[in-house]
């Protein structure tokens, strides 16, 4: 079984509802693509700042290593050991980016594959949107105080008994 992290776009400047489209759901664990492909997979996913943070570390690593001598193969190593991170953490630095980007968690979803995730996401937001309709149907009408009596909020009236 899969993690899926549902997250739901920002809201339109309109004030409509965000389109139901773009929710996005991005899959918790390795991703091989980032590990064999970091910068093309971060150009593919958008992720602008996590590719020049790699960048940057990159080429620090790159003068650290010719600053000290450091040989062929531990370069690699450190490359490679970059690559794995960069591998296991995709999942967090994608959804890191479209936090940024003002996108918000809407969920977690456990399934098999991305249809079912898609499938049991938008079954359960249906069922909560009926259950809230439900509930404003089914609510009693507010009782009202007569006025002078009682208190507002966390203070009395002027002149209410306490």
């Amino acid at each position: 079984m899969a993690v899926y992290a549902v997250l739901e776009p920002p809201a339109r400047p309109d004030g409509q509802p965000a389109d139901p489209v773009r929710v996005r759901f991005v899959r918790d664990g390795f991703s091989w693509g980032a590990f064999l492909f970091g910068p093309l997979w971060m150009i593919r996913h958008r992720m602008w700042l996590v590719l020049v943070c790699w960048g940057l570390v990159m080429v620090g690593f790159g003068i650290a290593h010719t600053a000290l001598g450091v040989p062929g193969g531990a370069r690699l190593a450190v490359a490679v050991l970059i690559a794995l991170l960069v591998g296991l953490e995709s999942a967090t630095l994608r959804r890191w980016t479209l936090l940024r980007g003002g996108w918000r968690e809407a969920g977690i979803v456990v399934a098999d594959d991305l249809e079912t995730a898609e499938q049991r996401y938008f079954a359960r937001r249906a069922d909560a949107a009926a259950d809230l309709d439900r509930a404003w149907s089914d609510a009693p009408a507010p009782r009202l105080r007569p006025a002078g009596r009682g208190v507002l909020g966390l203070f009395p009236l002027p002149g209410a008994g306490r």
